[in-house]
């Protein structure tokens, strides 16, 4: 069963990210953030797994535009209003472990290393 990758296309650690994994022979379900969504329960998984800190990136351009009010909203739901705010990719493994971003902790994670 392959990965399933929730990233953008514009986006630099997801195509690093992508190109790593094809090199490395792993299938992978790609989903556009943007496009296609990240079901609830996957963003709640997320969150608890990694923390909201973690999931959230509050160094992006939307985080940047957001008012404050909205920035104190509940983390699910304003993930679903702005998926781009999502620290990218989420990788959801066939296990159901995930990783956020493209680090050495989740390319360690992933076998990569």
């Amino acid at each position: 069963m392959p990965l399933t990758f929730y990233g953008l296309k514009s986006c630099d650690s997801c195509r690093a990210a992508l190109k790593a994994l094809a090199v490395a022979g792993i299938e992978v379900d790609h989903r556009d953030v943007r496009d296609d969504g990240v079901p609830v329960e996957t963003l709640r998984q997320a969150i608890e797994r990694h923390g909201a800190d973690k999931v959230i990136n509050r160094r992006s351009t939307t985080w940047r535009e957001l008012d404050e009010t909205a920035r104190q909203g509940e983390p699910v739901a304003l993930l679903q209003a702005h998926p781009s705010l999502m620290k990218r990719p989420l990788i959801v493994q066939a296990d159901g472990g995930s990783t956020v971003g493209w680090d050495a902790a989740a390319r360690n994670a992933l076998g990569l290393g």
